[in-house]
């Protein structure tokens, strides 16, 4: 008889679940610390994301980056995050597989009121925990935007805010941009 801890037939449970989430319906799917979460963005949510795209996007390219949202893993860890904006070489993003948090040059979530915990939380510290060097948290419900930096294993070293809606923001190098946050 098998429990449910009985891995004898070789299945590894994390591989198992992320496996199903990138092969299913193909919607936005996360799982956060385990649980899956359909990602159904709001209007305003995409709004304030496509805002922060558009200011970036001249910079990505001259950088031979690509912006979007895809998949990006966090092994030996029960999460897979899809940001809102992730940045990252284009040379990884011809792949078509999940990319590491430390691949991308810049991570950009935008809270729902759904999530909000989660973005602030749990993925800021995974995000660090796992390398991403930029992670900008565009916090609606609080009406900030904080710029996280200096990656650790237990949290960012830097941060930058929080900063009220309608105050620029810099973008350090490789970006070195001001950031119009009034929009949002």
């Amino acid at each position: 008889m098998t429990t449910a801890h009985d891995y004898s037939y070789g299945i590894d449970p994390e591989h198992a679940l992320k496996y199903a989430i990138q092969h299913h319906s193909g919607d936005r799917t996360e799982i956060v610390e385990g649980v899956i979460t359909n990602m159904t963005p709001s209007w305003a949510h995409e709004r304030a994301a496509k805002l922060i795209r558009r200011q970036i996007e001249t910079r990505v390219d001259e950088l031979g980056c690509v912006e979007g949202s895809g998949n990006l893993d966090l092994p030996r860890s029960p999460n897979w995050y899809v940001p809102d904006i992730a940045v990252v070489p284009d040379e990884l993003a011809d792949g078509g597989g999940a990319l590491l948090p430390d691949q991308t040059l810049l991570i950009v979530e935008v809270t729902s009121e759904s999530n909000a915990e989660t973005d602030r939380v749990v993925q800021r510290k995974r995000y660090a925990e796992y390398g991403a060097p930029l992670y900008l948290l565009v916090d609606r419900m609080d009406k900030t935007v904080t710029l996280f930096a200096g990656p650790g294993r237990l949290g960012y070293t830097e941060v930058d805010g929080p900063h009220p809606f309608g105050t620029p923001v810099r973008l350090p190098e490789p970006f070195g941009i001001d950031l119009d946050t009034s929009g949002l």
